[in-house]
């Protein structure tokens, strides 16, 4: 079997750490003990200064030392060995100012000059260091001994055993050895459960694995077709991908902040945050249709995943619009038929003045609705949505009016737009007034400098006050939903592109019962040629005539 370095994320964190912990334990030990040696020959040399000084302090020796020959049973022999052998002191020497020994731990060193140079502590000073003399290494202290009158009359030497100091800071190690392997124990049970719960957290995998299913990720989100967004447990958006940006008009710096912040207040701030819950939730985020899903995640935030509904929304809207022209059209071919028989059995029956007058009255009725709306709405768009509307009217038994002082001149800047929210308007009163006694809806609309003004009333059931805000909002619906999706999404549009001009747009009660839509459209029409302006061009072009 091979030995090599492990895989996995939990092994190599854990021999890390090992690792680490094991050189942070010898370096501190080591640390330690660098200097401890200095210290405990720095407190030998001072317990031997201490003793010295004791001594030399000692009443009478000075005097003794005067009267008296070295001898082994002299009083200074004596009173210098009680003194040893109570400070554990190896030797304790009192010297002459000729460097004698007077004292010694050694009887036949009595009488002998001293080793060492004693002339620092006969001058006055008081020496430490560690030094070699005749019993060996040791740590001295020397001071000098003086009469009452203060005058040095000698000195005094005490040794502390060199060996007793490298004994205790041998005794030191295993104690120390002893801590270090109890902080190296925690280390390596702190690094095992620091690396178990990485385990758990990275699933048991390699570091190689990790970065091939981060790639792996990176190359998905900004591959697929669909937005994700993922927030934290603050509500801040941490990953954003390229089609999420794109739906949501967002950028990477984004990345960061609040999504509060970044989008703004409306629903799909609320959907995404998940303040309004549920599945495939509808939203509309400028002139796009989103379907959103939000999924919580462990760590207290959430994925959001976008769908771009526009184009079937547009395709289904279409589509209802295709099988409302069918039906008009089929109805139109039973009635065109019933009339094609009428008039056949007139002409059989050789009633060929009331044949005449059944022709004139049917294009009559259809000449007057169309001429109706063109003399009345010069925009070609719309002139023609509302005449296909107004026999959609028809065939739903539904009376469709323009109203009296509706007047647009065919200077509208973004016809398709406008376009957009008479249809999703006249389609809503439709449904609401289709069934009533007397199912009518009427259509206003009027230039006013360039702000456009749309009304659009039923005779439907109306809209209650507590629900005239919450039928623009998007998803928010009271009829079943089509074949082709959801509904809730018409007013939603209509106030979004009203807002973006600027506009707005409101519901209220209808004169007589019912509900009246009322949208504003600022700069929705091109500037008018003055006529001044009209005047000019006139007489310009007379002159190049």
């Amino acid at each position: 079997m091979r030995i090599g370095w492990p895989r996995r994320v939990f092994s190599q964190v854990l021999l890390m750490q090992l690792a680490i912990a094991t050189g942070v334990t010898a370096l501190a030990t080591g640390l330690f003990l660098a200097p401890l040696g200095d210290q405990l020959d720095d407190q030998a040399m001072r317990r031997a200064l201490a003793i010295a000084q004791t001594t030399a302090a000692r009443p009478g020796l000075a005097e003794d030392l005067q009267r008296t020959a070295p001898s082994p049973e002299g009083p200074v022999q004596a009173e210098a060995e009680r003194i040893r052998r109570s400070t554990g002191a190896e030797y304790i020497v009192v010297m002459d100012e000729r460097g004698v020994r007077w004292s010694h731990t050694s009887p036949d060193e009595i009488g002998h000059h001293v080793s060492t140079d004693p002339s620092a502590a006969l001058a006055g000073q008081e020496v430490m260091q560690i030094d070699n003399g005749t019993l060996g290494r040791s740590a001295r202290g020397k001071v000098p001994l003086r009469e009452a009158d203060g005058d040095i009359v000698g000195a005094v030497s005490v040794g502390i055993a060199y060996e007793s100091v490298r004994d205790r800071l041998i005794s030191a190690v295993p104690g120390l050895l002893a801590y270090a392997g109890g902080a190296l124990a925690v280390g390596a049970l702190a690094a095992y459960v620091v690396s178990r719960r990485l385990q758990r957290r990275t699933h048991d995998l390699a570091f190689s694995d990790i970065s091939a299913l981060l790639a792996e990720r990176e190359a998905m989100l900004h591959g697929i077709r669909e937005g994700v967004v993922a927030l934290d447990a603050r509500g801040r958006i941490r990953l954003v991908n390229d089609e999420a940006q794109r739906l949501l008009g967002i950028g990477p710096a984004d990345t960061g902040r609040p999504l509060d912040e970044v989008l703004g207040p409306g629903r799909t701030t609320d959907v995404l945050a998940g303040r309004v819950t549920g599945d495939d939730l509808l939203t509309v985020r400028g002139n796009r249709v989103l379907v959103a899903n939000r999924m919580p995640t462990d760590d207290g935030g959430a994925v959001a995943t976008l769908r771009d509904r526009t184009e079937l929304e547009r395709l289904g809207r279409e589509l209802d619009g295709t099988r409302g022209l069918i039906d008009a059209l089929r109805a139109q071919d039973h009635e065109h038929a019933n009339r094609m028989h009428t008039l056949l059995g007139l002409l059989e029956l050789g009633l060929y003045e009331e044949a005449v007058e059944f022709v004139t009255e049917v294009v009559g009725v259809h000449r007057a609705t169309a001429e109706q709306v063109t003399e009345r709405v010069h925009d070609p768009l719309l002139a023609a949505l509302l005449v296909g509307k107004a026999a959609v009217a028809a065939e739903r038994g539904v009376g469709l009016r323009i109203s009296g002082d509706t007047l647009l001149p065919d200077r509208v800047v973004d016809p398709r737009g406008l376009v957009t929210v008479v249809g999703n308007l006249v389609d809503n009163a439709l449904d609401a007034a289709a069934g009533t006694q007397e199912p009518l809806v009427e259509v206003a609309l009027r230039a006013e400098g360039r702000t456009a003004v749309l009304r659009v009333g039923d005779s439907g059931p109306g809209v209650p006050p507590g629900q005239r805000e919450l039928i623009f909002t998007e998803g928010w619906s009271t009829k079943e939903a089509p074949s082709h999706g959801q509904r809730g999404i018409g007013l939603a549009l209509v106030r979004r592109l009203a807002e973006r001009q600027g506009g707005s747009a409101l519901v209220g009660a209808r004169e007589g019962g019912g509900a009246e839509f009322t949208v504003v459209l600022p700069e929705a029409l091109a500037e008018e040629l003055t006529e001044d302006l009209t005047e000019a061009g006139l007489a310009e072009a007379g002159e190049v005539r």
